[in-house]
């Protein structure tokens, strides 16, 4: 039986307090013919959590999968996995995903229409609530909610658009919400997703990610456990 939302991400918490920087491999770019078998193969590798992107063709030109996939995830895995819907009007499916066993919920601060509400129904739901924000929308943009949310998500890469390269400008944001954690006495988590490679992971753990969202880096390697143990020992000695 799967540990309940809250219970999975204290131990993934745990073990960012105890270990440092962890890398959440996304699935997007798996076997979706063996499902089961790559979320096994991703959990024995060493994987801490697993990200899955839920896209609607909307709200970025994408579709990839929604509900029916995560609820597949869900019954697989063993530890914690995120949500990151990158949809029009979460607000109308959220308690949908909670329900599918979302640990993390992760949606996009500029499709919002009253983020403290979202951010409010999403906790009461069980998963934590995390906001992310695109490489255009500045750190400025998502500053009100930092007390409100359990961790914000810097696109580090245009949500929606495949092969893009490591845009360097979410250093300087990640830098910036690190500060202003630190200055506010705040407990949200800082993550990072898009262009993740053994040249970029150790300059977002540098600058303060915690919870790093890699794809290719570890989908494509022929080694789930030598790619995320490469990926996490740089993370950790640049952190």
């Amino acid at each position: 039986m799967n540990p309940p939302a809250g219970q999975a991400f204290d131990q993934l918490a745990a073990t960012l307090d105890a270990r440092g920087p962890v890398v959440l491999p996304a699935l997007l770019l798996c076997d979706f013919g063996h499902l089961a078998r790559e979320v096994e193969r991703l959990e024995s590798a060493g994987a801490a959590g697993l990200h899955l992107d839920v896209m609607d063709g909307r709200f970025v030109p994408q579709l990839t999968y929604g509900l029916v996939v995560v609820e597949a995830v869900r019954r697989a895995a063993r530890g914690p996995i995120e949500v990151h819907l990158m949809v029009e009007q979460p607000e109308s499916c959220i308690e949908a995903y909670a329900k599918a066993g979302a640990d993390i919920l992760t949606v996009h601060l500029e499709g919002l229409t009253d983020p403290s509400r979202t951010l409010e129904t999403m906790k009461a739901l069980g998963p934590r609530a995390h906001l992310a924000i695109s490489p255009g929308t500045p750190v400025a943009r998502v500053e009100p909610y930092l007390d409100a949310c359990d961790g914000v998500l810097v696109m580090s890469v245009e949500p929606g658009f495949g092969g893009q390269a490591f845009n360097p400008a979410a250093l300087a944001k990640l830098s910036e919400l690190a500060a202003l954690r630190s200055h506010r006495g705040s407990a949200f988590r800082l993550a990072v997703d898009g262009g993740i490679s053994t040249e970029t992971i150790g300059a977002v753990a540098a600058a303060g990610a915690e919870l790093i969202v890699a794809g290719s880096a570890v989908i494509r390697s022929h080694d789930y456990a030598r790619a995320i143990t490469e990926l996490e020992h740089l993370a950790r000695s640049a952190a």
